[in-house]
């Protein structure tokens, strides 16, 4: 599993943090705006139109998958052995010479083929089913996918090393012709669809041919030039297409999961495999998910997070794949594994965030799963099965949750063990129960800070209930009590049971109410603050923008502002035609003549608000220092209130701010900085694009300002005493280099 690119629409929406919260009349982040087509031709404006998470699949939440093929008989580094083995002077090259001999001379498909290694064993990816004397028991395999609480599952049914798993007419690399001699495709599919479950089918093959082979010699005998990725570009591409279309013939895929790479897949390819798809699931009369990591408009289908997720609540509905283990993808001797506390807190915090997981596990070349894998499946499976209503059928609420502990911020993010201070809140459809699991028992008493009583009016609540350790079951609490610090909760004095997390569940008597936002907006479809919501971070929203946000166009009749916010919606797309201004929320558009008529919008701090910038790390606030010169550099203080502490960020156009000091009435200005560690500094506005900077929502209502001129961002610096130059440097994963904004 590489490092997976990111194409520019998903990394704005990420870094945005786009994200929707649908009410009962409506489908979360639902993607087009069209209708799907009868019959889809391959060509974007009609694939771009398959729905791309259709309701059983948010619903699901989590499955299961498995690397598991020939790379798993050397048991040794990663799934990434095949390529390794080749690059001289790497760990696994190192290991094979000593364990095989030369890779020129035993290569990488011996594995497949069988042979025998330098101490005379014979060794073959040969896996016996148990009914024929061996260890592989597919369904044992399927029952402990439903023990775990998984709602899909499904083979990786090529890697990219260009083995395929099934009885393929198109490559004799086959498992049928080859190795196990069993169509392996054929029988997960028989018994995951047996337990009841959706299948899912990975394939990894794009990068066979481009890139994966790069250090294997080159091939002369034709069939291994097709194994290595080695025949010419129009075969290797029209071979691409050929193997997802025996999948899906084959399989018939209710989700059809692909890793990175596919941009360097011919374009017409790719189309014709998304069209062939979707009309043949029209044809089966399901409703279908392909996943991407890149190279596909990112509007018909769902979008993959590598081993991670957002920060923040995020739209359109989206999907991770992680693994147990924290250092292989496959089995290898060495494997380590995640915790199920760290695994089981991800997954409910991705669940928070609009997101289902896909969770790998990796079987022993014999078929063999190990006991701690099965016990971190069972552990999950044992959360499901008691508080599974909190987590199956949810949707997303408005805001994730709260707590010190960050999860998530994209792919490659570790996944992390919560606390008892950690809230993650889901909701049923009906937007009539909210639940919030805290990631710990909290003790006897438990204050939810965001249902405070100055961003919600909790006058419908009727009743909060502690899930029992049974599903079903229930303990009542007494009546809560809210305030500005936020909604009070009595517990029993001590945990009724062991749990890895405790769900409470919040009963209203019509929808849940609207909840007022720490930064930017959240838009709703009726007034009132009720119906389809979405949350808009700051920044511009196109006609497309606001649809994958889940709110649509032509639909805002009601709005919630953050302190020091406002949003300004016009009547076309791309911030054309009639315009309205909102400062305040505003439960009824109908006086405004904006209501229904907002097609596209632009949510942007109130250029009159002063806000404290302070740098998440160090807990500083931005400080020019009161009345200096021109050129003085920027530092951080310590929160007193001061005047010379207090910045407006005034729009300027383009989507850049200049962030204007109280005090001395200069900006912040990147001063022509090239160089890591170069000093912020302020001058007076010129108007120059130094002075110009873009303020981009990091999730989690974190910001990092970017510098137009320098592409740098401001920098806190670490852990620094106040009076501390502020810095900038290339962004990174640095909570350095993020800010909150709080309207003053």
């Amino acid at each position: 599993m590489p490092r997976s690119s990111i194409n520019r629409r998903q990394f704005l929406a990420s870094a945005t943090c786009v994200a929707a919260a649908a009410g009962a009349a409506g489908v979360l982040g639902a993607g087009s705006a069209q209708a799907a087509p009868r019959t889809y031709t391959p060509d974007w404006d009609s694939v771009d139109r398959h729905p791309p998470a259709p309701e059983w699949f948010q619903d699901a939440k989590f499955g299961v998958y498995f690397h598991w093929g020939a790379f798993s008989v050397p048991a040794y580094d990663n799934e990434w052995y095949p390529r390794n083995m080749y690059e001289g002077g790497s760990n696994a090259n190192k290991h094979h010479i000593a364990t095989y001999g030369q890779p020129s001379q035993w290569p990488f498909h011996n594995f497949i083929d069988g042979a025998r290694d330098l101490a005379g064993n014979t060794v073959q990816f040969a896996p016996k089913l148990k009914s024929a004397g061996g260890n592989f028991d597919p369904d044992e395999w399927a029952q402990l996918f439903v023990d775990a609480g998984a709602r899909f599952a499904g083979p990786v049914a090529e890697h990219h090393d260009g083995f395929s798993m099934w009885d393929s007419q198109v490559n004799e690399w086959n498992s049928v012709d080859k190795g196990p001699g069993l169509d392996l495709l054929r029988i997960f599919t028989t018994a995951i669809r047996a337990k009841g479950l959706k299948l899912l089918v990975a394939m990894h093959h794009a990068y066979n041919f481009t890139g994966y082979y790069e250090h294997a010699p080159a091939q002369t005998d034709p069939s291994l030039k097709k194994f290595y990725g080695q025949l010419g570009a129009t075969e290797e591409n029209q071979l691409w297409y050929d193997k997802l279309k025996e999948v899906i013939d084959r399989a018939e895929p209710d989700i059809l999961w692909q890793d990175f790479n596919l941009d360097a897949v011919d374009e017409t390819q790719r189309l014709n495999f998304l069209a062939y798809y979707y009309n043949q699931a029209i044809g089966w009369g399901r409703e279908v998910v392909a996943t991407y990591k890149d190279g596909m408009n990112g509007k018909g289908e769902v979008f993959d997070y590598e081993r991670g997720g957002p920060a923040d609540l995020t739209a359109p509905y989206w999907l991770t794949d992680d693994s147990i283990s924290s250092n292989s993808w496959c089995y290898t001797q060495n494997i380590g594994y995640y915790s199920t506390q760290q695994m089981l807190h991800s997954f409910i915090d991705r669940v928070s965030k609009n997101g289902n997981m896909l969770l790998n596990i990796a079987p022993m070349e014999d078929g063999t799963i190990p006991e701690v894998q099965k016990d971190i499946l069972l552990g999950i499976g044992d959360h499901l099965k008691r508080f599974g209503e909190s987590v199956y059928s949810t949707r997303a609420w408005t805001t994730y949750g709260e707590g010190p502990t960050k999860m998530g911020g994209g792919s490659f993010t570790r996944p992390t063990a919560g606390t008892a201070q950690d809230i993650r809140f889901t909701r049923n459809k009906a937007n009539t129960v909210l639940y919030a699991t805290v990631l710990g028992w909290p003790g006897s008493s438990l204050t939810i800070k965001t249902l405070s009583s100055d961003r919600i009016d909790l006058s419908s609540l009727t009743s909060v209930k502690l899930l029992g350790t049974t599903a079903g079951t229930y303990t009542g609490l007494p009546k809560p009590a809210q305030d500005a610090s936020g909604l009070t909760v009595t517990l029993p004095s001590s945990a009724p049971y062991s749990a890895d997390a405790y769900v409470l569940k919040l009963a209203f008597s019509g929808r849940i109410p609207g909840l007022r936002p720490l930064t930017g907006a959240v838009g709703f479809r009726d007034v009132n603050y009720s119906g389809v919501a979405a949350v808009l971070p700051l920044g511009d929203y196109t006609a497309d923008e606001l649809t994958a946000a889940g709110l649509g166009t032509r639909a805002l009749s009601s709005l919630r502002l953050a302190p020091g916010y406002q949003v300004i919606g016009w009547s076309g797309d791309n911030f054309t035609g009639s315009s309205w201004t909102f400062t305040a929320d505003n439960a009824d558009l109908r006086g405004t003549g904006g209501n229904d008529r907002v097609t596209s919008l632009k949510v942007r701090f109130k250029p009159s608000t002063y806000f404290r910038i302070t740098n998440v790390t160090d807990g500083l606030a931005l400080d020019s220092g009161g009345d200096v010169a021109s050129g003085a550099d920027l530092k951080q203080w310590t929160w007193d209130g001061s005047t010379h502490l207090q910045w407006q960020a005034v729009a300027v156009g383009g989507g850049y701010y200049k962030l204007v000091n109280r005090t001395n009435g200069m900006v912040a200005d990147g001063w022509g900085a090239t160089t890591d560690g170069s000093a912020a500094r302020q001058a007076a506005w010129n108007g120059g694009s130094n002075q110009q900077w873009t303020i981009t929502h990091r999730g989690d209502g974190r910001y990092s300002v970017a510098n137009r001129t320098t592409g740098l961002v401001l920098d806190g610096g670490g852990t620094v005493p106040s009076g501390s130059v502020t810095k900038q440097w290339t962004y990174g994963s640095s909570s350095n280099l993020l800010w909150t904004f709080t309207a003053l």
